[in-house]
């Protein structure tokens, strides 16, 4: 893929990264009564978490979309397995928190293929694509990497005697664009019939629509 450069603005492209610095402790948009920002560490960067502090800021247009073919973009259900938790923002921020403060048992994954990454992702979040994943297995233009790869070289989960041992498998926080999104869900679906516990997968289904919906921070590539 062709080297992006990161740029970082805040809730959208219209906002600076300086947006921070300018509103400082008088900022009136906070994440919580108790809770203004969350430091989190993106491509080995360290960056602040905040919401769009201009209360004029609306939703990027790309997520503006309301009605999309189904299948198989079809609204998710609230819970999408036993056992595997729904989590929302605050809960994100906090695995975000945990992880760049240097919880390695936690990752949160961003599941969505290049061309939604590059319209924004989560800070902090890792990109593995739900195709690489995905029950029918890795496409044509991608690596051989099988899903026993992935969860061996990534995830922690460990082979012994012939057989995945998940032991030590990490927590995965899994995302993509939102509540009609299947991308995730895929991937967990394919997670728990590998035989991940399904107590150590979480699932943002609100994904990015939501994301950018409160004005969280959000990291923009361009080309």
């Amino acid at each position: 893929m062709t080297t992006r450069k990161i740029a970082l603005m805040t809730g959208s492209l219209l906002l600076s990264m300086l947006s921070f610095s300018v509103y400082g402790k008088d900022a009136a948009v906070q994440i919580t009564p108790s809770l203004m920002s969350v430091d989190v560490v993106h491509m080995g960067k360290r960056m602040t978490i905040q919401r769009n502090q201009d209360t004029n800021n609306t939703i990027p247009a790309i997520f503006t979309k309301t009605s999309r073919a189904c299948p198989p973009f079809c609204i998710q259900p609230a819970s999408i397995a036993p056992k595997v938790e729904t989590i929302a923002e605050l809960e994100v921020l906090d695995y975000l928190k945990k992880s760049s403060a240097g919880d390695s048992s936690i990752m949160v994954i961003d599941a969505r293929t290049p061309e939604w990454l590059v319209r924004g992702t989560i800070p902090g979040s890792v990109n593995i694509p739900w195709t690489k994943l995905s029950v029918k297995g890795a496409f044509a233009w991608e690596d051989a990497a099988t899903a026993e790869d992935i969860m061996v070289d990534r995830f922690g989960v460990e082979i012994k005697d012939g057989k995945m041992d998940f032991s030590n498998a990490k927590t995965l926080v899994i995302f993509c664009n939102g509540a009609w999104c299947p991308q995730s869900t895929e991937n967990i679906k394919l997670l728990l019939k590998k035989g991940y516990p399904a107590e150590k997968l979480k699932w943002y289904r609100g994904g990015m629509q939501a994301w950018v919906g409160f004005g969280l921070t959000t990291v923009y590539f361009k080309k």
